[in-house]
């Protein structure tokens, strides 16, 4: 994973969104990471990821042959 200052951030924003394409870059704040700058492509890899996590679960765990209404479950998991 890259590092990077949020003074080098603030000098070239560009450069720092463009390291950011494939993987995570580390802000760091005084030697201490304050954020997690994700690039487009990454972040919606990990926003499907979660989505199809969510609903894989929902289906585990709903009870199909005891009659309950997914729309049911889902609303009791937040889906």
């Amino acid at each position: 994973m890259n590092t990077i200052s949020i003074s080098q951030l603030k000098i070239n924003p560009s450069k720092v969104i463009n390291l950011a394409g494939d993987y995570p870059v580390a802000v760091e704040k005084r030697n201490k990471v304050k954020a997690y700058l994700v690039g487009k492509d990454l972040f919606e890899k990990i926003v499907d990821y979660i989505e199809d996590y969510t609903d894989r679960k929902a289906v585990e765990q709903t009870d199909f042959k005891k009659g309950h209404d997914f729309e049911k479950v889902a609303l009791q998991l937040g889906i």
